[in-house]
């Protein structure tokens, strides 16, 4: 399936995930999740493979890699969430300018707060998957990513933790095919951070295709 976005046509998704653990790198959400929520959305998923840990010269070398090959494909343009930290935005176009790809930023200078409201508002279900507690009170893991979490937010906390107060996982939302089925599990603190661990659960009747719930 290819998709259509500002003019865009959209042919893959990328991400790093730590080979060690088979989980996304930084997020620590299980390869299985990933992988369905690829499938939810109907498009091809690369996987960039990185140990740990992962020296930073390891990182961009598979990342090089990776752009290389999707350039030898006719890929020239990179879609990427950033929304405002100006050293993130120079830092991927300039490993992006060597191989002929251009980065492209559509939500930047989006004010985050109606950034944040506007995504609940479409409905999208999200859940914290990892945070920072040296920004957010550890009671905050594994919540939901709704009106009420934005209302308990430290007031110099970004709603949208572009600063990495905090990532999600996206289990459900426009262009979705059918909701991801997961529970939440443990959580645990480690390297400084806080993780959640989401667990696939298709017996969750609550999150069932949508043909289902009628």
């Amino acid at each position: 399936m290819v998709r259509r976005s500002g003019g865009y046509r959209v042919v893959r998704l990328l991400t790093t995930v730590t080979e060690t653990f088979g989980r996304v790198s930084m997020h620590g959400v299980r390869e299985e999740l990933l992988d369905a929520q690829a499938a939810a959305v109907g498009l091809p998923l690369y996987k960039v493979r990185i140990p740990f840990p992962c020296p930073n010269e390891v990182y961009e070398r598979a990342m090089r890699r990776a752009l290389a090959a999707a350039a030898e494909e006719g890929v020239r343009h990179m879609i990427f969430g950033d929304l405002f930290l100006e050293d993130v935005r120079r830092y991927r176009e300039e490993r992006l300018r060597p191989v002929g790809v251009e980065g492209v930023f559509p939500l930047w200078g989006r004010p985050t707060g109606e950034l944040a409201r506007e995504m609940i508002g479409s409905g999208l279900k999200a859940r914290i998957c990892c945070l920072d507690p040296r920004r957010l009170p550890r009671s905050l893991a594994g919540r939901p990513f709704d009106a009420d979490l934005l209302a308990e937010l430290p007031a110099d906390a970004d709603p949208c933790g572009e600063r990495g107060e905090f990532h999600t996982f996206v289990w459900d939302g426009p262009g979705f095919r059918a909701p991801i089925p997961l529970r939440v599990g443990e959580t645990v603190e480690r390297d400084r951070f806080v993780f959640t661990d989401l667990v696939p659960d298709p017996s969750d009747a609550e999150r069932r295709p949508r043909a289902e719930r009628g």
